[in-house]
């Protein structure tokens, strides 16, 4: 099986590559650079129309979309035990929390890094500050559940959406309240980070905030 993972530094790859590393699949790495905006050239859009990251081609299968992505590497491995079995009531609790990885923190991170994008120039502090609260009660939310549910998303065991989630809380370390800032929170953190695949994936794209 070849495995080539397209993606950035310090970007939604970012859980794609921690991911495989946690699953010691071999794989070929390309760090595209944004500055030169090579992520929107001919050859990558024709991979990857969207010409966004991360996009994970498997034998010849293109992939994009961090969270399907995840899903996937746990389906095609399921020796590793990230996700429960299908059907199950566990399964969809994954599920459901992947989804609220992507569909909630994700739009809202995009709306407070870009916050022109939506409303343009003139609404750009009003969504910026909408965006905030959004993540905000997100993070009260997802801390609420560990703190009842844990130690995990999906309770004793590490799942996919383990990975997913500390990806995307650390995309909050300089917002005025990261998600570490509540207890439970950087606990749950502090537990994935050390992870040996972790300290490898921030060393092989050079990281090295966040620690």
């Amino acid at each position: 099986m070849t495995t080539t993972l397209y993606g950035s530094s310090s970007t939604a790859s970012l859980v794609v590559h921690w991911l495989l590393l946690e699953l010691g699949v071999e794989h070929a790495l390309v760090l595209l650079d944004f500055d030169t905006r090579e992520q929107k050239s001919a050859q990558y859009l024709a991979l990857n129309p969207a010409g966004r990251v991360p996009t994970l081609v498997i034998d010849g299968q293109v992939l994009t979309e961090a969270a399907a992505i995840t899903l996937q590497l746990a389906d095609l491995h399921p020796h590793a035990g990230l996700l429960p079995a299908p059907g199950t009531a566990g399964r969809g609790e994954a599920y459901r929390w992947m989804f609220w990885c992507a569909n909630t923190l994700q739009p809202a991170y995009r709306a407070w890094f870009y916050a022109d994008e939506p409303a343009g120039a003139d609404n750009a502090e009003a969504t910026r500050e909408m965006a905030r609260q959004q993540l905000e009660r997100a993070w009260q939310q997802m801390a609420d559940h560990l703190d009842g549910a844990g130690p995990y998303v999906l309770g004793e065991a590490l799942s996919v959406v383990d990975f997913m989630l500390v990806m995307l809380m650390r995309w909050s370390r300089n917002m005025p309240r990261p998600s570490d800032s509540w207890p439970v929170l950087k606990a749950y953190a502090e537990r994935m980070k050390a992870r040996p695949a972790f300290a490898e994936v921030y060393r092989r794209e050079g990281i090295t905030d966040w620690t």
